[in-house]
């Protein structure tokens, strides 16, 4: 109901006649009538300017009623009341009982709801909420924990045409994986063990309603894909079934993660996010908008007094002004059951500084909190990868290339070996010409073309034909000895031809030939 005044009764005739139209109940009060909390009012209207008893009015609708004010003409004088909106006498009926309407719809939606603040910030939340209200696009609502998400939710569909019919809350993350495709599309008999019978999913249980996926983030990628086409085909299959099923759904997802970082690592799809991004509120936390911390605890007292059936003292400005400082980290969820203690425990005087906890009493000293909430990255599976996910996945394939190079070579080995005479014993030919060796470099290369011996034959090291034989203990050094000495045996004790021979340089050679004790 919105309260018009009489101050100007031409103009509150017209404006009442505007409101009604736009499907409000509408009463006209007298410039000195008394106001009654019982009234239900959503909104006052000043016809008339703010003199002539208006002060009284917006007092009484401020303080009392706890409803917006809107004057039809500007204030000429005395102190400025508390006025939502001023307009100027040449404002048209339409124009003042569009935002008339609008302000009323905030009232209504904070009282159903429970949304409580008059900050610049909620004042935008409530706005959004009453402009999308009447249409079925799909709404993102992104906040911390405890900010009032779905209290957003529920304020959505209970201002949409959909109001009568069901809201249906579904929290993702509390579903384990293979229950979450059941739960929200439903089964067929026999679809898996267990299934003993056909049963419906929340989705179907919401038709010609509204549906609301809280922690939209922890839902798997394979469930992600059948919400997506319930999305775009508006139809779905249940667990198990084969003819597609219509529905007419509105879903209002939300999530305290960043979902663009959830898309940047492959957790969830980029489709998926743009498909339910259509209208997105962002609800701010609550040390942002510490002026609405009075407010909430005057609401929260109010009803939590009457829940539990005893009085509530109040509380005073000094530990208001404690309360009013600290971060919040569990936000409004936080300062709720706070209230809700203070007000059983109550020790029947106002609550005074020392009644609040002390946690809350120095966190934020300084006036500021020395520890925020951060986002964390959820884990990506409930092993707990967390971040770590892509460079395991790298590992990962890494290691499966890795065994299919290892297959490869263990194929090629083989196929080298069977094209190769076997060899029994521990001894097989080496070179033939002496083993090549970088320059400084101890270690020794195989001719491609050295002949491969038989264990039986008997052949001498450093043989004249130039043969060097591995046999079991012998180290690279041994076979480098070995394949020297063939080799100056080879020309004639040539050093310059040996080291031709051997492919190193003659200073290579000398130096060898010093170690290994070959200078004779």
């Amino acid at each position: 109901m919105i309260l018009v005044s009489t101050h100007d009764l031409p103009r509150a005739g017209a404006l009442r006649t505007a409101l009604s139209e736009a499907g409000f109940e509408v009463e006209l009060v007298t410039p000195d009538e008394r106001l009654d909390r019982q009234d239900a009012a959503l909104l006052l209207a000043l016809t008339g300017g703010l003199e002539g008893g208006a002060e009284g009015l917006v007092r009484q609708a401020r303080r009392i009623l706890e409803v917006p004010v809107v004057a039809w003409a500007p204030w000429r004088g005395g102190s400025v009341p508390e006025v939502a909106e001023v307009f100027a006498p040449s404002s048209s009926v339409d124009e003042v009982a569009l935002v008339g309407g609008r302000l009323a719809e905030r009232t209504r939606l904070q009282r159903v709801t429970g949304i409580v603040g008059a900050t610049d910030a909620m004042q935008e939340v409530l706005e959004r909420v009453v402009q999308i209200a009447p249409v079925s696009s799909t709404v993102l609502v992104t906040g911390e924990s405890g900010t009032g998400k779905e209290l957003v939710a529920r304020g959505i569909h209970l201002l949409s045409p959909r109001r009568h019919k069901p809201f249906i809350a579904v929290n993702v993350a509390a579903l384990p994986d293979t229950l979450l495709e059941s739960e929200l599309f439903g089964h067929e008999k026999g679809a898996f063990t267990g299934a003993i019978d056909s049963r419906k999913g929340l989705f179907e249980l919401a038709e010609s309603g509204t549906i609301f996926l809280d922690e939209i983030g922890e839902m798997p990628l394979a469930t992600q894909t059948k919400l997506l086409r319930v999305l775009e085909q508006r139809e779905f299959l249940r667990v198990g079934g084969e003819k597609p099923r219509r529905i007419d759904v509105r879903i209002v997802a939300a999530t305290n993660q960043d979902l663009r970082d959830l898309v940047r690592t492959r957790e969830f799809r980029q489709d998926l996010y743009y498909r339910l991004n259509v209208l997105h509120i962002s609800l701010p936390p609550l040390r942002e908008r510490r002026a609405d911390i009075p407010l909430l605890v005057r609401q929260f007292s109010r009803e939590l007094a009457e829940r539990v059936g005893r009085p509530f003292p109040g509380i005073t400005d000094e530990a208001m002004e404690i309360l009013a400082r600290h971060s919040w980290p569990g936000n409004v969820r936080e300062l709720r059951n706070l209230v809700e203690s203070m007000v059983v425990l109550a020790p029947g005087s106002p609550i005074q500084p020392r009644d609040i906890p002390a946690e809350i009493q120095r966190g934020d000293a300084g006036g500021g909190s020395r520890l925020l909430p951060v986002p964390i990255p959820r884990a990506a599976e409930q092993g707990g990868a967390g971040d770590l996910r892509p460079q395991l996945e790298f590992i990962f394939r890494t290691l499966v290339e890795m065994r299919v190079d290892i297959d490869d070579l263990r194929k090629d080995f083989e196929a080298w070996r069977d094209d190769v005479p076997r060899m029994g014993g521990s001894e097989v030919g080496v070179l033939s010409k002496g083993l090549p060796a970088d320059p400084g470099d101890s270690g020794a290369g195989l001719w491609p073309d050295a002949p491969i011996l038989d264990p039986d034959d008997e052949v001498e090291p450093g043989a004249p034909d130039g043969v060097v034989v591995y046999r079991d203990g012998m180290t690279m050094e041994d076979l480098e000895r070995e394949a020297i000495t063939a080799a100056l045996r080879a020309v004639g004790g040539n050093r310059r031809k040996a080291a031709e021979r051997l492919e190193i340089g003659e200073r290579t050679l000398y130096r060898k030939i010093k170690k290994f004790g070959l200078d004779q």
